[in-house]
Protein backbone atom coordinates (compact mmCIF):
# COMPACT_ATOMS: atom_id res chain seq x y z
CA UNK A 1 0.00 0.00 0.00
CA UNK A 2 1.41 3.37 -1.00
CA UNK A 3 1.88 6.12 1.54
CA UNK A 4 -0.97 8.54 2.11
CA UNK A 5 -0.13 11.98 0.74
CA UNK A 6 -1.39 15.17 2.37
CA UNK A 7 -2.08 18.24 0.24
CA UNK A 8 -3.01 21.30 2.34
CA UNK A 9 -5.25 23.72 0.47
CA UNK A 10 -3.94 27.27 0.57
CA UNK A 11 -7.53 28.46 0.22
CA UNK A 12 -7.49 28.35 4.03
CA UNK A 13 -4.13 30.13 4.35
CA UNK A 14 -3.43 33.78 5.14
CA UNK A 15 -2.64 35.20 1.70
CA UNK A 16 -1.03 38.24 3.29
CA UNK A 17 1.76 35.97 4.54
CA UNK A 18 1.76 33.31 1.84
CA UNK A 19 5.47 32.47 1.98
CA UNK A 20 5.33 31.98 5.75
CA UNK A 21 2.11 29.97 5.48
CA UNK A 22 3.65 27.60 2.93
CA UNK A 23 6.80 27.29 5.02
CA UNK A 24 4.59 26.27 7.96
CA UNK A 25 3.34 23.20 6.03
CA UNK A 26 6.74 22.04 4.81
CA UNK A 27 6.08 18.53 6.11
CA UNK A 28 3.20 18.10 3.64
CA UNK A 29 3.50 16.32 0.30
CA UNK A 30 1.69 18.59 -2.17
CA UNK A 31 0.39 22.16 -2.12
CA UNK A 32 -3.24 22.24 -3.24
CA UNK A 33 -4.39 25.39 -5.04
CA UNK A 34 -8.12 25.96 -5.55
CA UNK A 35 -8.87 28.16 -8.55
CA UNK A 36 -12.47 29.41 -8.78
CA UNK A 37 -14.01 31.74 -11.34
CA UNK A 38 -17.42 32.70 -9.92
CA UNK A 39 -19.10 30.89 -12.81
CA UNK A 40 -18.47 27.18 -12.44
CA UNK A 41 -18.64 27.65 -8.67
CA UNK A 42 -20.17 30.52 -6.63
CA UNK A 43 -16.87 31.98 -5.50
CA UNK A 44 -13.81 33.74 -6.94
CA UNK A 45 -10.34 32.95 -5.65
CA UNK A 46 -6.96 33.17 -7.34
CA UNK A 47 -5.16 33.18 -10.67
CA UNK A 48 -1.74 32.38 -12.10
CA UNK A 49 0.02 35.15 -10.13
CA UNK A 50 -0.74 33.48 -6.80
CA UNK A 51 0.31 30.11 -8.24
CA UNK A 52 3.59 31.73 -9.25
CA UNK A 53 4.04 33.11 -5.73
CA UNK A 54 3.28 29.70 -4.24
CA UNK A 55 5.85 28.17 -6.56
CA UNK A 56 8.52 30.61 -5.34
CA UNK A 57 7.62 29.89 -1.73
CA UNK A 58 7.83 26.15 -2.30
CA UNK A 59 11.13 26.44 -4.19
CA UNK A 60 12.66 28.18 -1.17
CA UNK A 61 12.04 25.15 1.05
CA UNK A 62 14.58 22.41 1.68
CA UNK A 63 12.10 20.00 0.08
CA UNK A 64 10.01 21.79 -2.57
CA UNK A 65 6.46 20.47 -2.91
CA UNK A 66 4.57 19.92 -6.16
CA UNK A 67 1.79 22.39 -6.91
CA UNK A 68 -1.54 20.62 -7.30
CA UNK A 69 -3.75 23.13 -9.14
CA UNK A 70 -7.48 22.39 -9.12
CA UNK A 71 -9.31 24.39 -11.79
CA UNK A 72 -12.94 24.93 -10.80
CA UNK A 73 -13.55 27.10 -13.84
CA UNK A 74 -15.44 27.09 -17.12
CA UNK A 75 -13.44 26.70 -20.36
CA UNK A 76 -10.32 25.51 -18.51
CA UNK A 77 -8.42 24.84 -21.75
CA UNK A 78 -8.04 28.60 -22.21
CA UNK A 79 -5.94 28.88 -19.05
CA UNK A 80 -4.05 25.60 -18.79
CA UNK A 81 -0.87 26.97 -20.37
CA UNK A 82 -0.92 30.03 -18.07
CA UNK A 83 -1.17 27.92 -14.93
CA UNK A 84 1.47 25.51 -16.17
CA UNK A 85 3.81 28.42 -16.89
CA UNK A 86 3.11 29.78 -13.39
CA UNK A 87 4.39 26.54 -11.87
CA UNK A 88 1.57 23.99 -11.73
CA UNK A 89 2.87 20.41 -11.60
CA UNK A 90 -0.56 18.80 -11.56
CA UNK A 91 -3.47 20.33 -13.47
CA UNK A 92 -6.95 19.06 -12.63
CA UNK A 93 -10.03 20.02 -14.61
CA UNK A 94 -13.66 19.22 -13.87
CA UNK A 95 -15.40 16.68 -16.07
CA UNK A 96 -18.54 18.85 -15.80
CA UNK A 97 -16.69 21.87 -17.25
CA UNK A 98 -15.09 20.17 -20.26
CA UNK A 99 -16.99 19.70 -23.50
CA UNK A 100 -14.14 17.60 -24.89
CA UNK A 101 -12.63 15.97 -21.81
CA UNK A 102 -10.12 13.80 -23.66
CA UNK A 103 -8.82 16.84 -25.53
CA UNK A 104 -8.32 18.70 -22.24
CA UNK A 105 -6.44 15.76 -20.73
CA UNK A 106 -4.19 15.44 -23.77
CA UNK A 107 -3.47 19.18 -23.70
CA UNK A 108 -2.38 18.97 -20.06
CA UNK A 109 0.01 16.17 -20.94
CA UNK A 110 1.38 18.13 -23.90
CA UNK A 111 2.18 20.94 -21.47
CA UNK A 112 4.28 18.53 -19.45
CA UNK A 113 2.05 18.43 -16.37
CA UNK A 114 0.34 15.54 -14.65
CA UNK A 115 -3.30 15.31 -15.66
CA UNK A 116 -6.21 15.12 -13.25
CA UNK A 117 -9.98 15.08 -13.62
CA UNK A 118 -12.32 16.06 -10.81
CA UNK A 119 -15.87 14.86 -10.21
CA UNK A 120 -18.50 16.75 -8.23
CA UNK A 121 -20.40 14.73 -5.61
CA UNK A 122 -23.36 14.12 -7.92
CA UNK A 123 -21.30 13.10 -10.98
CA UNK A 124 -21.13 9.34 -11.62
CA UNK A 125 -17.72 7.76 -11.97
CA UNK A 126 -18.49 6.23 -15.37
CA UNK A 127 -17.80 9.57 -17.09
CA UNK A 128 -14.15 8.60 -16.63
CA UNK A 129 -14.43 5.31 -18.52
CA UNK A 130 -12.69 6.52 -21.68
CA UNK A 131 -10.07 8.78 -20.10
CA UNK A 132 -9.11 6.94 -16.91
CA UNK A 133 -6.15 5.20 -18.53
CA UNK A 134 -4.66 8.63 -19.34
CA UNK A 135 -5.06 10.14 -15.87
CA UNK A 136 -2.49 10.61 -13.13
CA UNK A 137 -5.13 11.76 -10.63
CA UNK A 138 -8.86 11.41 -10.10
CA UNK A 139 -10.09 14.07 -7.67
CA UNK A 140 -13.33 13.18 -5.92
CA UNK A 141 -15.09 16.17 -4.45
CA UNK A 142 -16.54 15.16 -1.11
CA UNK A 143 -18.35 18.49 -0.73
CA UNK A 144 -20.04 20.72 -3.28
CA UNK A 145 -17.20 22.90 -4.60
CA UNK A 146 -16.99 26.62 -4.00
CA UNK A 147 -16.18 27.17 -0.35
CA UNK A 148 -13.83 25.74 2.26
CA UNK A 149 -14.81 24.42 5.66
CA UNK A 150 -17.81 22.33 4.58
CA UNK A 151 -18.87 19.01 6.08
CA UNK A 152 -18.28 16.00 3.87
CA UNK A 153 -21.06 14.26 1.94
CA UNK A 154 -21.21 10.64 3.09
CA UNK A 155 -22.64 9.38 -0.20
CA UNK A 156 -19.28 9.80 -1.95
CA UNK A 157 -17.62 6.84 -0.20
CA UNK A 158 -19.15 4.14 -2.45
CA UNK A 159 -18.06 6.14 -5.50
CA UNK A 160 -14.48 6.29 -4.26
CA UNK A 161 -14.57 2.53 -3.74
CA UNK A 162 -15.86 1.90 -7.27
CA UNK A 163 -13.17 4.11 -8.79
CA UNK A 164 -10.52 2.26 -6.78
CA UNK A 165 -11.85 -1.09 -7.97
CA UNK A 166 -11.73 0.06 -11.61
CA UNK A 167 -8.17 1.36 -11.24
CA UNK A 168 -7.07 -1.92 -9.68
CA UNK A 169 -8.88 -4.02 -12.29
CA UNK A 170 -7.17 -2.12 -15.12
CA UNK A 171 -3.78 -2.25 -13.41
CA UNK A 172 -3.38 1.53 -13.44
CA UNK A 173 -1.22 3.75 -11.22
CA UNK A 174 -3.80 6.56 -11.11
CA UNK A 175 -4.04 8.19 -7.70
CA UNK A 176 -7.38 8.96 -6.08
CA UNK A 177 -7.50 12.34 -4.37
CA UNK A 178 -10.30 13.53 -2.08
CA UNK A 179 -11.20 17.13 -1.34
CA UNK A 180 -13.68 18.39 1.22
CA UNK A 181 -14.22 17.79 4.91
CA UNK A 182 -11.01 15.78 5.38
CA UNK A 183 -9.88 15.65 9.00
CA UNK A 184 -7.63 13.39 11.08
CA UNK A 185 -10.68 11.59 12.48
CA UNK A 186 -12.06 10.56 9.07
CA UNK A 187 -8.87 10.20 7.02
CA UNK A 188 -8.79 6.48 7.73
CA UNK A 189 -12.23 6.03 6.14
CA UNK A 190 -11.07 7.80 3.01
CA UNK A 191 -7.95 5.67 2.89
CA UNK A 192 -9.90 2.45 3.33
CA UNK A 193 -12.25 3.51 0.53
CA UNK A 194 -9.26 3.91 -1.78
CA UNK A 195 -7.97 7.49 -1.52
CA UNK A 196 -4.24 8.10 -1.82
CA UNK A 197 -4.15 11.92 -1.50
CA UNK A 198 -5.99 13.94 1.15
CA UNK A 199 -6.72 17.61 0.53
CA UNK A 200 -7.19 19.45 3.81
CA UNK A 201 -7.70 23.17 4.28
CA UNK A 202 -9.02 24.27 7.66
CA UNK A 203 -7.96 20.96 9.25
CA UNK A 204 -4.33 21.98 8.63
CA UNK A 205 -4.26 25.78 8.49
CA UNK A 206 -6.69 26.05 11.40
CA UNK A 207 -4.55 23.85 13.62
CA UNK A 208 -2.15 25.28 16.22
CA UNK A 209 0.42 22.63 15.31
CA UNK A 210 0.24 22.22 11.55
CA UNK A 211 2.93 19.56 11.34
CA UNK A 212 1.00 17.50 13.89
CA UNK A 213 -2.23 17.92 11.90
CA UNK A 214 -0.50 16.79 8.70
CA UNK A 215 1.05 13.82 10.48
CA UNK A 216 -2.30 12.85 12.00
CA UNK A 217 -3.99 12.80 8.59
CA UNK A 218 -1.13 10.88 7.00
CA UNK A 219 -0.88 8.26 9.72
CA UNK A 220 -4.61 7.71 10.11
Amino acid sequence: MTQTLVAPSILSADFGHLHAEIASISSADWIHVDVMDGKFVPNITIGPLIVEAARRASAALDRPMPLDVHLMIVEPDRYLADFRKAGADILTVHAEACTHLDRSVQYIKQLGAQAGVSLNPHTPENVLDYVLDELDVVLCMTVNPGFGGQSLIERVFPKIERIRETIERRGLKTRIEVDGGVKPDNARRFREAGAHVMVAGSAVFGAKDRDAAISAIRSA
